[in-house]
């Protein structure tokens, strides 16, 4: 269930002007508050009390955002990520379940989710880890000192946040979009785990969240990931981006 606070209102923002999101859980209790909730915030708001329901709205549109119960009669709200990313569907998952150790925030982000909140959560979380994760499909203001970014037959666009080959999208979810942007913006230097973990607001969950990350990119930019080119360890320091061709 949520926790409710005084005032967990936030000041509306430009970047959920016309985000819409769309919330599944079975508890109709908190599928109405959830819906009151960020409505009253700025979003456009559908719910779903199924994986098989959220697949409807999810036929129709696609949506900014997806806010996701995991224990669901039937298909679980993980195995829906899972196919969801099958499908290249690369909005931000975020994860709601009753269970919050470490371990199964591991669990969520393997299956491609982007982020994982504990029940009981507070509602101004929720929103603050929502917005977070939209801005990062928001592109940065433009550089002259962020180049396009050559990985082999790839290119990423550090400003744009696109990933391509022969002038098709690849399709990344927001963490590991976000994680190649860190990575493109330093080139050939070596980042630590911990420098990553903050700067996308990933402390929480631990350095092993990073490592999940890391995994999950090689497997969208490396012709072997078992073999990285391109993304590869520094044992004991952390990660370094080598562009080439």
């Amino acid at each position: 269930m949520i926790q409710t606070a005084c005032d967990t209102s936030l000041p509306h923002d430009s970047m959920i002007v016309d985000a819409h999101v769309v919330v599944v859980d079975d508890d109709p209790r908190l599928r109405r508050l959830l819906q009151r909730y960020l409505s009253e915030q700025g979003f456009r708001v559908s719910a779903a009390s199924s994986a098989q329901e959220a697949r409807q709205v999810l036929g129709f549109m696609q949506p900014d955002a997806l806010v996701l119960d995991i224990t669901m009669p039937g298909e679980n709200g993980l195995e829906l990520t899972r196919e969801l990313r099958r499908e290249n569907l690369d909005f931000p998952i975020l994860l709601l379940t009753a269970r919050g150790e470490p371990e199964d925030r591991i669990i969520g982000l393997e299956a491609g989710a982007d982020d994982y909140l504990a029940k009981p959560f507070e509602p101004r979380e929720l929103l603050l880890r929502l917005k977070a994760h939209l801005r990062r499909f928001v592109p940065p203001a433009p550089s002259s000192n962020l180049r396009i970014v050559r990985l082999g037959d790839l290119e990423f666009d550090p400003v744009r946040g696109l990933l391509s080959s022969a002038g098709n999208v690849v399709h990344l979810t927001g963490g590991e979009s976000a994680l190649l942007s860190v990575l493109a913006r330093h080139p050939n230097e070596i980042l630590s785990r911990t420098d990553i973990a903050t700067t996308l607001d990933m402390e929480e969950i631990g350095e092993r969240a990073v490592d999940v990350q890391v995994t999950r990119l090689r497997r969208r930019i490396e012709p072997d990931p078992r073999e990285p080119r391109f993304l590869q360890t520094v044992r004991g320091k952390g990660y370094v981006l080598k562009p080439g061709l």
